[in-house]
C-alpha cells in the first residue's frame, strides 16, 4: 500500500471559535466546515505557548516549550534558531517523502530549511536575515500594478486598526499562499508522497481583509467581545493609546472594525482554501492525502481588554484542529473529540499515519489513537508564556477543556474558570470558597508540572511568585544553540 500523502493547512492567530464548525453562525467557512464533515473536530485543542515563534517551534519538533528552549517571544526566549535534532519535515524527508513549505515559517536564519527540501516564504514586515527579501515580496514587487508597498494602508503588523485591503485582490498574500501551493503540488516529485505544509500569515494584523469581506462583515453582526468581571486591571489609558495596543478599551466601531476585518480574512483564506482541496480533487490525490488544519494560537479581539495573543485565554490560547484521514486509514470512530490535544501532537499524528518512526525526543502524543477512540494517558494539557508585552502577562496554565486554571507569577493572581458554563471565562472562581477545594487541587497540579524543572516556580509544595525575579529561560535553548554552532565550526 502507497503512504498517503500530508497536506497541514496552517493559519496564524486564529481563535477556536471563528468556524462554522465550532459553532460560529455568523462566519462562512463553507470549506473548513466540510472538511470538519468528513473529518474529525478536536473541541479542546489549544497551543502550549500561544504566539508565533514558541507555538511554531512545537509544530516542527512534537516538543513541549520547555524542552525547544522557547518559551515566548523576545527576553531571552528566541529566535527559533536551528540545531533541533528532528523535526517533522526532516523526518518525512528520511522517509522518502517530497516536503515543501508555502507561506509563513518563522524560522531564524529566515532561510533555514529545518528539514524541508524547499521553503516558498511569506514573512510579512520581518526581513531580520542579512539581505533577505521574502519570494512573497520579491513577487509583489514585480507585479504590483502601481507604487505601493505591500502594506501602504497604514496598519501596522500587530495593530488593533482595521480598513480594507489597499492593492488589487490577486496581490494579496492569502492568494499568492494558494497559487504557490498549487504549484509547488505541480513541482512535486511525483515519484514520492508529498508533504506540503501550506502556512498563512493572516487572519494575524493587519486586519486588512479585501473589500468584498470586509464590507460583508461590517454588515454583519458580528459577536462582542467579552469581558470578565476581573477585566478592569487591563482597561489602561496609556495602554489603549497605542496603535498595537495589547490591551485597553477601544471604542465599539473601533472593535466592531477589527472584528469584521479579522472574520473578512478568515472567510478570504476558507475560499482560497476551497481552491487548494479542488486541485487535490482535480489531480486525484484528495483520498489519499492526509489533511490536518490548525492555527499557532489565537486572538483575544479586545476579550477582557485585551489584544493580540500570548495569554492563558480562549481567545488566545484555544485553536482550532480539524484531521481528515485518507482513505487508506479508515473512518474515525467518533466525529468530535474533546479530550485536549495540543500542537505537539500534530507531529507524531502524522508520522504515525505515514508509517515513520517517532523519535524519542517528540514529547506529543498521535492523536491518531483518540481518532480510533482509544483512551489517552493525557488528563489535562499544560501551556505557559514568558514575559513578552509586560511582566503583568506572564503566565503559566492548566486545562482538562472543562476547567482551567491560571497562574500569573509575576503579580500573584489565581484564575480559575468553568469552561462547561461556558467560554467567555468572564466569573473568576479562584476567590469563591465553594471553589476552594478545585483550586487546590489544580494548584497542586500545576506545582507538580513545574517541580522537575528546578527553575525557581515551585518550592515542591507552594507556587512561588516571581515579582523582581529574572526572566525565566530554559537552558534546551542554549544547549540546543551550543551544539548547533560547534557543528558549523566542523
Amino acid at each position: 500500500m502507497s503512504k498517503p500523502n500530508v497536506l497541514f493547512i496552517m493559519t496564524d492567530q486564529q481563535r477556536w471559535d471563528s468556524l462554522g464548525c465550532y459553532g460560529n453562525s455568523v462566519i462562512e467557512t463553507a470549506n473548513l466546515d466540510w472538511l470538519a464533515s468528513e473529518g474529525v473536530v478536536f473541541e479542546n485543542a489549544y497551543s502550549s505557548c500561544p504566539s508565533c515563534v514558541p507555538a511554531r517551534a512545537s509544530i516542527m519538533t512534537g516538543m513541549h516549550p520547555w524542552n525547544t528552549g522557547i518559551l515566548g517571544m523576545g527576553n531571552g526566549q528566541g529566535p527559533m534558531g536551528g540545531g533541533f535534532q528532528h523535526t517533522l519535515p526532516g523526518e518525512l524527508s528520511k522517509a522518502a517523502y517530497h516536503t515543501q513549505g508555502v507561506g509563513k515559517m518563522h524560522f531564524h536564519p529566515q532561510r533555514l530549511l529545518n528539514g524541508f527540501h524547499s521553503t516558498f516564504l511569506d514573512e510579512s514586515g520581518r526581513e531580520e536575515s542579512p539581505g533577505f527579501i521574502s519570494d512573497y515580496r520579491q513577487w509583489f514587487n514585480r507585479n504590483k500594478t502601481g507604487d505601493f508597498d505591500i502594506v501602504d494602508h497604514g496598519i501596522d503588523w500587530n495593530s488593533w486598526m482595521a480598513r480594507p485591503y489597499h492593492a488589487p485582490e490577486f496581490l494579496h498574500p492569502t492568494n499568492w499562499t494558494v497559487n504557490q501551493s498549487i504549484e509547488a503540488l505541480k513541482r512535486r516529485d511525483p515519484s514520492k508522497p508529498f508533504f506540503l505544509m501550506t502556512s498563512f500569515a493572516r487572519p494575524h494584523s493587519p486586519y486588512d481583509a479585501l473589500p468584498y469581506y470586509f464590507d460583508l462583515y461590517q454588515k454583519k453582526q458580528v459577536p462582542e467581545p467579552y469581558v470578565g468581571d476581573w477585566a478592569s486591571i487591563h482597561d489602561v489609558e496609556e495602554d489603549a493609546a497605542k496603535p498595537d495596543a495589547w490591551r485597553g478599551v477601544r471604542s465599539k466601531g473601533e472593535i466592531r472594525r477589527a472584528r469584521a476585518g479579522y472574520y473578512g480574512s478568515i472567510h478570504h483564506i476558507d475560499h482560497q482554501i476551497g481552491r487548494l482541496l479542488l486541485y487535490l480533487q482535480k489531480i486525484q490525490q484528495l483520498e489519499n492525502t492526509l489533511i490536518i488544519f490548525t492555527s499557532d494560537h489565537g486572538d483575544m479581539l479586545g476579550d477582557h481588554n485585551l489584544w493580540r495573543k500570548t495569554y492563558a485565554y480562549e481567545g488566545s490560547a484555544h485553536i482550532p484542529m480539524i484531521v481528515r484521514l485518507p482513505e487508506s486509514l479508515g473512518k474515525p470512530s467518533y466525529k468530535r473529540i474533546d479530550a485536549p490535544v495540543l500542537l505537539q501532537d500534530i507531529m507524531p499524528t502524522i508520522l504515525e499515519a505515514t508509517g515513520t518512526e517517532i523519535p524519542e525526543t517528540v514529547d506529543g502524543i498521535s492523536m491518531l489513537g483518540l481518532i480510533r477512540g482509544e483512551q489517552t494517558e493525557r488528563s489535562y494539557i499544560h501551556g505557559e508564556h514568558c514575559t513578552c508585552y509586560s511582566e503583568e502577562q506572564e503566565m503559566q496554565y492548566l486545562t482538562d477543556g472543562r476547567m482551567k486554571y491560571i497562574w500569573l507569577p509575576r503579580v500573584g493572581i489565581e484564575q480559575l474558570f468553568d469552561l462547561t458554563e461556558g467560554r467567555d471565562e468572564t466569573i473568576n472562581l479562584a476567590k469563591k470558597k465553594e471553589y476552594s477545594h478545585e483550586l487546590q487541587k489544580w494548584r497542586a497540579r500545576l506545582v507538580a508540572e513545574l517541580s522537575p524543572r528546578n527553575a525557581g516556580l515551585t518550592d515542591g509544595d507552594q507556587l512561588v511568585n516571581q515579582s523582581g525575579k529574572p526572566y525565566l529561560t530554559s537552558p534546551k535553548y542554549k544547549e540546543r544553540l551550543d551544539a548547533w554552532e560547534r557543528e558549523f565550526k566542523k
